[in-house]
């Protein structure tokens, strides 16, 4: 998912002009020239890159900067314009506001709002702009054109004086500069049912539809997609005219109202069921049953007709499957789903890695963007550029269950939460306290968000990187921290380490009340390997103080070893060549054997 939009400065009198920017453009991020701008919320050394890399992702550009280094920058890039972001140029002071790219995907739009914000007029130079004051391949919201692919060829006929005759109302288009006349053999037309134009047609829907759905738990995505799929054919509408998807809040984590959502591109949405019973009076199928299963006389005739509002009627009464049951409202006007009931909540659990911004995957970037709240400790918190408009929730060190409770209640509520972790959070970190927590949790609404795991680097990937490769043979790893495990169990695990040969990381070694782990742990692991065996420590891997020491079994300096240490320990095959540890995999051995790399 590409960020919500980059604003690209390249020299620190252009900071005043992104801040405006970025007032007008909730959750974009300043992207500045490093040599040149201070404190940017993203630093980059090479323009050109930088302006391809956002472009090829899809991201909004605003760049504060002359339009000619956008346009040089781009253009090798440049393919189909039905594809690309829009790219606005806006002068260092302020003084103009250019769309460049993408004027029908959004660059207008938002030259528009720039130039009202900065008190400039917009360079808006799109033919269909400048003649009619309207795009016909960019409807206003609520609204959607059912065959862009034939809108070029439609506007050049129209731009070399062809008539064209209006076919329903739209007064977005009435009120423009198109002329419109009866005998015309070019028509916009304006319809519900499922009609996909051709050359001479453009075909508009207005999303006034919503669907209401209810169904068994585990229903299969077929027979939904089938029963929604009847319902739409037995009314004559399109599914372009559907605003989105609607049900109890019981099924917010039901897989296949969800399938449904995304194979039809449409929002999915939810309601109480108190909500749901305060339709009752309106229903067609009013069901005793239902209301002792859920808590209100109906699911789909309910959703879809709260959905629609107070003036909605139903299009289609509640329609069965085996399992399911769909209902279709009509709207006066087209719906904006996005502002009715409530999404899906999401908690996503982000890992940093040790602690370096390059060692950062750009999917945890993308989710730490893209959330509403971040929940954390504040150390990790404090690595993580600021989002405006983004709720921030600190907790302590020794704080792990609040944190995670905190981050499921958000989600619960329908918002997108990242929970940040440094290293990976599947690692010694948040992830599986998340499950643990939603295993014995009392609340269903925990339990019906989706839960995503995003990995990053480990603190032991990054010092085993920074060595060398002692992890190229087989390994584990074991904490040596005894608050949540006992060290009889640890001990045990260390033996069995020992026994088969692995190459050892140590998390959590040792701190300055807890000593004898460590020696216990030495004692074990050196009673099964020489004592030129090469051990790691590395320390502070990632960040500013970071140390990575090569030296072995015999030679550890165990008082040096603290929680911000993370040791290595090799195996009996692992060595050390020019400064570099590598635990071998035995090609030399069995170089011309057909075992699998």
């Amino acid at each position: 998912m590409p960020e919500a939009a980059a604003i690209v400065v390249l020299t620190d009198a252009g900071l005043k002009v992104a801040g405006h920017i970025r007032d007008c453009r909730p959750g974009a991020r300043i992207h500045g020239y490093a040599p040149r701008v201070s404190g940017p919320d993203i630093a980059f050394d090479d323009v050109g890159a930088e302006l391809r890399r956002l472009f090829a992702q899809g991201t909004d550009i605003v760049g504060v900067c002359a339009a000619g280094i956008l346009i040089r920058a781009l253009a090798p890039v440049l393919a189909d314009k039905r594809g690309e972001p829009a790219v606005v140029a806006v002068a260092e002071d302020g003084s103009a506001v250019v769309p460049l790219l993408g004027g029908h995907r959004g660059a207008n739009a938002i030259a528009r709002r720039l130039g009202e914000a900065l008190g400039v007029p917009a360079a808006v130079t799109t033919t269909g702009d400048v003649r009619w004051r309207v795009a016909l391949d960019d409807p206003p919201a609520g609204w959607v054109l059912a065959n862009p692919h034939h809108c070029k060829s439609f506007m050049a006929r129209l731009l070399s004086g062809e008539p064209c005759r209006m076919e329903g109302e739209a007064a977005w288009l009435e009120h423009s500069g198109v002329e419109f006349r009866s005998d015309a053999a070019l028509a916009v037309r304006v319809t519900d049912a499922p009609d996909v134009g051709d050359k001479d047609t453009l075909v508009y829907h207005r999303r006034r539809f919503a669907l209401g759905v209810g169904c068994e738990r585990g229903v299969a995505e077929s027979e939904l997609a089938d029963l929604v799929e009847g319902a739409l054919d037995g009314a004559g509408l399109s599914p372009r005219s559907l605003a989105g998807i609607f049900s109890v809040d019981l099924k917010m984590d039901e897989p296949a109202l969800h399938a449904l959502a995304e194979s039809l591109a449409l929002p999915a949405r939810f309601f109480d069921p108190a909500m749901l019973e305060a339709q009752t009076p309106r229903l067609a199928n009013p069901s005793e049953t239902v209301f002792r299963e859920v808590g209100c006389h109906g699911v789909a005739e309910a959703a879809a007709l709260a959905a629609a509002g107070e003036h909605g009627t139903l299009r289609v009464a509640k329609t069965k499957s085996k399992r399911a049951t769909c209902a279709i409202a009509e709207a006066r006007s087209p719906v904006d789903a996005a502002r009715i009931g409530r999404a899906r909540g999401m908690l996503t659990v982000v890992g940093l890695g040790p602690g370096a911004p390059a060692w950062r995957t750009p999917a945890a970037d993308r989710a730490i963007r893209d959330a509403a709240h971040l929940v954390g400790y504040r150390g990790y918190l404090d690595q993580v550029p600021a989002v405006p408009g983004q709720g921030r929730h600190h907790h302590r060190l020794g704080e792990e269950t609040e944190r995670v409770d905190r981050a499921l209640a958000l989600a619960a509520e329908g918002h997108r939460v990242a929970l940040v972790c440094s290293g990976d959070p599947g690692v010694y970190a948040m992830a599986a306290l998340v499950f643990e927590r939603l295993e014995a949790a009392e609340s269903a609404h925990w339990r019906r968000s989706e839960i995503v795991v995003v990995p990053g680097v480990s603190a032991m990937h990054g010092a085993a990187a920074l060595a060398g490769a002692p992890l190229g043979h087989d390994f584990c790893a074991v904490s040596l921290s005894d608050l949540l495990t006992p060290w009889p169990v640890i001990e045990q695990r260390l033996r069995a380490a020992a026994d088969g040969d692995f190459v050892v990381a140590l998390y959590n070694p040792a701190s300055n009340r807890r000593r004898c782990g460590l020696a216990r742990a030495m004692e074990i692991l050196a009673a099964a390997r020489p004592p030129a065996t090469p051990v790691i420590v590395a320390r502070a891997v990632g960040r500013d103080a970071q140390a990575v020491t090569i030296t072995s079994l015999r030679d550890l300096d165990q008082a040096s070893v603290d929680m911000m240490t993370l040791l290595i320990v090799g195996s009996t095959e692992t060595r050390v060549t020019g400064g570099h540890v590598y635990t071998p995999r035995g090609y030399r051995v069995k170089r011309g054997s057909e075992a699998p790399a």
